[in-house]
């Protein structure tokens, strides 16, 4: 209900004669606002602290880069003074060798073993574990069966008379794991190959395995296309065999090494 302020005069007799009373409100006083409390101003801020001067970083200890470790460098040979060397000298000339990179990872150096004069000259492929440890070229199961098919012919590595051979490897280190001989390689290590077949003077070469056949006849002939001819090497007759390493792998290739050895006994030596 809304209150009527002001009434005039007939309206306040109308309101008598129906028995309403009419109240009439005190005038109100708005109070005063209550005095607002005096609110202090916000501190002023603080100068600010002067950051103390900040030091140069110290700088990170940079360690020296290592000195990086290359393979010795590859000497190639010098052929033309190889073709003059005498045993000694040929000998201590493939011990330094370092032509290749072989000389990174062999033990020691597979030089030759045998008569120095002798008739025949067995040349082989590569150095294996065996050799590598003993610097002695076919030895173990290989070096075996070798020295049995020497002996049918009546020949003996030992043997320092007519009736000895003397034994040489195309590669004069092993190849890691007994992997082929890399035609870098072989190509590196022919020069002391080919001295030792001058020094020895043979009258007759067998070459055992693809990596001989394929130095000394320079041809990519598979054996079995080769065997059952003589070839020559610088003048000397060549028979072409398997390996006696692939012989242990494949026996029946024995009887085709026998044949070999037979067409080896027919050559002349004179």
């Amino acid at each position: 209900m809304s209150w009527v302020r002001e009434l005039d005069a007939r309206q306040r007799a109308m309101l008598d004669e129906m028995g309403v009373k009419v109240w009439t409100p005190l005038p109100t006083t708005t109070p005063a606002p209550a005095p607002t409390a005096a609110v202090a101003p916000p501190p002023a801020p603080a100068a600010p602290t002067a950051a103390p001067p900040m030091r140069a970083p110290a700088a990170a200890a940079v360690a020296a880069p290592p000195t990086p470790t290359h393979p010795t460098p590859a000497r190639p040979v010098d052929t033309s003074a190889v073709a003059s060397l005498d045993w000694d000298a040929l000998r201590q000339a493939v011990t330094g060798c370092q032509a290749c990179g072989l000389c990174q990872s062999r033990r020691q150096t597979v030089f030759g073993t045998g008569h120095g004069q002798a008739r025949w000259m067995i040349v082989g492929e590569a150095p294996g574990e065996q050799e590598d440890r003993q610097g002695e070229p076919f030895v173990g199961p290989a070096g075996q069966l070798l020295d049995a098919m020497l002996r049918a012919t009546g020949r003996d590595r030992r043997t320092e008379a007519a009736g000895g051979v003397y034994i040489a490897n195309v590669l004069k280190c092993r190849p890691p794991a007994n992997r082929n001989p890399a035609p870098d390689e072989v190509l590196r290590c022919e020069p002391f190959l080919a001295r030792q077949v001058a020094l020895v003077q043979p009258k007759l070469i067998m070459a055992m395995g693809r990596f001989a056949v394929q130095s000394l006849l320079r041809t990519t002939e598979p054996i079995g296309r080769l065997r059952g001819r003589v070839h020559r090497y610088e003048g000397v007759p060549v028979i072409v065999t398997y390996h006696p390493a692939y012989l242990l792998r494949n026996p029946a290739d024995k009887a085709k090494a026998w044949a070999d050895l037979c067409l080896a006994l027919d050559q002349p030596l004179d």
